[in-house]
């Protein structure tokens, strides 16, 4: 088992950033590819990024060039680093343990979730 706690999310103006935090406990955390998506209300969960073990990255379209998602193997953790935020991106962001890709079914561990507000 996986245990995943994000943390790290808020209320920001449009153009403002954040940067997102999950902290993994249990099973061997580097051997998993991590990823994070989001989930605006009434809307599907989307994928946003994920990074394998050895930092191999891949992002959806709609962030690329904005967020950045890095790990710390030492520290059991993931970040996502939200930058140049939109009105769009608010979203409550989850946190998965899994196999690389862009899927939720590629993943078979998630966090509680945080919620990113983001104004205009």
């Amino acid at each position: 088992q996986v245990q995943l706690v994000e943390s790290g999310g808020g209320l920001v103006q449009a153009g403002g950033s954040l940067r997102l935090s999950c902290a993994a406990s249990g099973r061997t955390f580097s051997s998993y590819a991590m990823g994070w998506f989001r989930q605006a209300p009434g809307k599907e969960r989307e994928f946003v990024a994920a990074i394998t073990w050895n930092v191999y990255t891949l992002y959806a379209d709609s962030v690329k060039g904005r967020f950045t998602i890095s790990r710390d193997n030492a520290k059991n953790t993931v970040y996502l680093q939200l930058n140049s935020l939109k009105p769009e991106d608010t979203a409550v962001y989850y946190c998965a343990a899994g196999r690389l890709g862009p899927r939720v079914g590629d993943y078979d561990y998630w966090g509680q979730g945080t919620q990113v507000t983001v104004s205009s």
